[in-house]
């Protein structure tokens, strides 16, 4: 975990800013930034990554049968798994297409079959939970999730427990401020700062 910590500084995937707070698209104010997608433009590092979720989903979900990604950025992640399982792979929208068939999600997908969604980032949990909420509604029996990184904020947590949603990330908020500590990208002291934030969503 933390060697991919230090691979998702190094490519400006992640970033920590606790004195120039940045704004999602929430409106939460928050000291750390993820972009993943930089993963797939880095060979290397993509690899790490792609090795590393195909082993969380042989470990934790032994059984699944269709890996399903997140509209946008779990698309490739799944599809690269996929290939490199055999396994068989599809995608869910963030809403459904308004011509065609109105699909949401897109790919085979057979009532009952074990899914593993594919996803990038969990950060509050609301669009994952969507997610699988979705392919339940398909008749999916979903197994869990498989991420790259996840912040574990207290409030996405408590949303993914409530929702009985499993998630195993590779790398994760603590990962990342250690790495950041140990280039110098931030101060130890930042490192309570950032905590705070974790546990509260206050910065």
């Amino acid at each position: 975990m933390r060697s991919l910590a230090h691979d998702l500084l190094s490519l400006g995937a992640v970033f920590l800013r606790p004195d120039e707070p940045f704004t999602w698209a929430s409106g939460i104010r928050s000291p750390i930034y993820c972009d993943n997608r930089l993963t797939l433009t880095a060979p290397a590092v993509r690899t790490r990554v792609e090795e590393g979720l195909v082993a969380i989903i042989r470990e934790h979900y032994p059984d699944a049968e269709v890996l399903m990604g997140t509209s946008t950025a779990g698309i490739a992640h799944a599809a690269i798994c996929g290939h490199i399982m055999g396994l068989p792979m599809g995608y869910v929208r963030g809403s459904g297409k308004d011509h065609g068939r109105r699909n949401r999600i897109e790919g085979r997908l057979e009532p009952g079959q074990k899914v593993v969604v594919v996803e990038d980032l969990i950060s509050t949990g609301g669009s994952a939970i969507e997610v699988v909420e979705a392919l339940r509604e398909a008749g999916a029996n979903v197994l869990g999730i498989a991420s790259i990184f996840t912040y574990n904020l207290a409030v996405g947590l408590e949303r993914l427990a409530a929702a009985k949603v499993k998630n195993v990330s590779l790398c994760d908020f603590e990962a990342v401020c250690q790495a950041a500590a140990e280039t110098g990208a931030i101060r130890p002291e930042d490192i309570e700062r950032l905590r705070h934030f974790q546990a509260t969503l206050e910065f």
